[in-house]
């Protein structure tokens, strides 16, 4: 049983998706379909940069979807490609939500370019941090991150939940920074990571209300096949709820986790990782080692991505 699974931010490269624009009528159509409904050359930061154009929370989150989707299509055109479930990280669940047909590509590509803007907009820079921890249980974390709150007064929590002894926490920068020295000394490894704002923490609220006003302009319908989503890590096939948990997943830590072990519980035998990178499956693997996995980052992955459906879906 396969689950296909589309990677967040971080996955961004120069010259993403050139390949396969170059070799695929489908893929080219969504990169054309993506520059329209932005009103920029979206495609060409994708193939040519510079990096720095390529950074900014607004166009990496159109980007990373576009060069999933357009990768998606291309394989299309090589077989059929019938998931059991369709999940992301973070960013990635848009991805999902248009694989699963829920959402039009064009909607969602808009509604990502937004959703980057506000999380941008929310929290001036240096006010808040993320940082990545390594050899830590979630537990620890979690306590970690509830003594900082309360030493400094202001806030750190539990970002993403990506593997179980790599959780990222995200908050006020101090809080942050004091969560981080209480797990170095039990022997975690703390990696301040390099971002725009601190992603899914109640410091996100403001993004999240004004993100809940264009996802009620936006039309969805119900996901064929479900969207195991960040929030529940549960399937979803209602198009009535996706809007809320959209909403919900701006301050909302991302069940990863919880998510991968849920598909494996579902049956789900194959995952195939759809998009720029390799970030995802390198997860899976430590979640679920007897999880088959291949991804589908570029052109030259077709064949292969093609041969891997074909035997998840036998």
């Amino acid at each position: 049983m396969l689950a296909l699974l589309f990677p967040g931010q971080g996955s961004q490269s120069v010259g993403m998706g050139r390949d396969v624009f170059e070799a695929s009528p489908a893929a080219r159509a969504v990169f054309e379909a993506a520059d329209e409904a932005l009103e920029r050359p979206l495609s060409k930061l994708c193939f040519e940069g510079p990096d720095a154009a390529l950074v900014p929370t607004e166009v990496q989150q159109p980007a990373i979807l576009t060069v999933s989707v357009a990768l998606l299509r291309a394989l299309e055109e090589r077989c059929a490609v019938a998931p059991a479930f369709v999940a992301g990280h973070s960013l990635g669940e848009y991805s999902a939500l248009v694989a699963s047909g829920a959402l039009a590509f064009e909607d969602g590509v808009r509604l990502v370019a937004a959703r980057g803007r506000f999380m941008q907009e929310t929290v001036p820079a240096g006010v808040g941090a993320m940082a990545a921890i390594l050899k830590s249980t979630p537990e620890a974390v979690e306590a970690a991150c509830k003594a900082a709150t309360e030493a400094t007064g202001r806030m750190a929590s539990p970002a993403n939940y990506n593997a179980p002894a790599q959780t990222v926490i995200a908050g006020h920068a101090e809080a942050v920074d004091a969560a981080g020295a209480l797990l170095a000394e039990d022997g975690a490894r703390v990696r301040p990571l390099s971002v725009s704002a601190p992603f899914h923490c109640s410091l996100m609220a403001p993004a999240a209300e004004r993100l809940s006003a264009e996802l009620s302009r936006t039309p969805f319908v119900d996901p064929d096949p479900p969207v195991v989503g960040n929030v529940e890590a549960e399937p979803n096939a209602s198009a009535g709820r996706i809007a809320g948990l959209l909403e919900r997943q701006v301050t909302a830590p991302v069940r990863f986790v919880e998510s991968i072990q849920r598909l494996s519980g579902l049956g789900v035998t194959h995952t195939l990782e759809v998009g720029p990178g390799r970030v995802l499956s390198g997860l899976v693997a430590r979640i679920e080692r007897g999880l088959e996995r291949a991804n589908l980052g570029a052109a030259d992955d077709l064949d292969g991505a093609a041969a891997f459906v074909s035997a998840a879906q036998d």
